[in-house]
């Protein structure tokens, strides 16, 4: 055989095993969103969940034409998307993604993080939301990090919100650095009228109080909503209450790889044991947490992981 086509046919073997372990890591997360979803629901019915990003996981075997995967589908309730229509850049739709999302609707709510570079492009972002019946929070240029809360409710209503189907706008703000303080974060969020607010469960190492969380129920105009908390499940975060000070990549082994980006992220094995219990499955377990606070949901960030185990991008 010619050195030239063994390169190849290495490359290639090399490509398929890549391929073959993101598919088998791709189902894991199925699995693994399953089990959160059975075990929130085993102690709150109606507790929502809302997984971002890495849309193949809505189908079989992560593959679009296989269709989507049922028992996944009624275990969630909504599915979130970054940079759908817009990138930071100029329009640009993301049709690959698009198609995915159009086949998961109307059987869940499709909630569109944009991110704009241009400000104007705001009325674009949301008229293309609405022609699919997405719901949408296209982020100005100051805020890419969800910190701020827009002056303005598209599709602004007295509604009382009782499932993430009736929503028709939502807020997105998981960074509190714009607030000094707990109390004006949380009159801040109390003064709006989202329908539906995805927020982290804590204030710095607070965790919010059942009574806190109850209070974010009502918007200012009288009508009910939901009160959905941020969980990362697809890596370790270095800031949080379960991050122990003798951890670092590779120890325990299944931190497995850096966040590019993200200084203070962890890509993690997320099918490995001590991962699962530190999210779900017990009393001191993040999911508890929030069903114990109050929340009307959990919004599950980085469930792409299962790509980016295995490829740089």
């Amino acid at each position: 055989m010619r050195k030239g086509s063994l390169i190849l046919l290495i490359a290639l073997c090399g490509f398929s095993c890549k391929e073959k372990k993101t598919v088998k890591a791709g189902v894991k997360m199925q699995d693994f969103i399953i089990s959160i979803s059975q075990y929130a629901r085993a102690q709150d019915p109606d507790f929502i969940l809302i997984p971002q990003n890495g849309e193949e996981v809505l189908f079989t075997d992560t593959d679009p034409e296989k269709g989507l995967r049922s028992d996944l589908i009624q275990a969630i309730n909504g599915y979130g998307v970054e940079e759908l229509f817009y990138n930071g850049d100029s329009y640009a739709p993301d049709d690959y993604r698009l198609n995915m999302l159009r086949q998961a609707s109307p059987g869940i709510k499709i909630m569109v993080a944009d991110y704009l570079s241009n400000d104007a492009d705001a009325t674009n972002a949301f008229q293309l939301a609405d022609m699919d019946q997405f719901i949408a929070f296209p982020r100005y240029n100051v805020n890419y990090d969800y910190k701020y809360i827009p002056s303005t409710v598209h599709h602004e209503n007295a509604n009382d919100i009782q499932t993430l189907s009736q929503a028709q706008n939502y807020l997105y703000l998981i960074s509190t650095e714009s607030y000094a303080e707990k109390a004006s974060f949380l009159d801040a969020i109390r003064q709006s009228n989202f329908d539906v607010v995805i927020i982290d469960a804590f204030f710095g190492d607070d965790l919010l109080t059942f009574d806190e969380v109850a209070s974010l129920k009502t918007k200012q105009n009288g009508g009910k909503r939901l009160v959905i908390s941020y969980m990362n499940i697809g890596s370790a975060e270095k800031y949080r209450y379960y991050w122990k000070k003798n951890w670092g990549l590779h120890h325990p082994l299944w931190l497995k790889k850096k966040y590019d980006g993200y200084k203070d992220e962890i890509w993690v094995k997320f099918w490995k044991d001590e991962w699962q219990e530190i999210i779900y499955g017990n009393d001191n377990s993040y999911t508890q947490k929030l069903l114990n606070a109050g929340f009307d949901g959990a919004y599950l960030d980085n469930i792409e992981g299962f790509y980016f185990l295995y490829h740089k991008d």
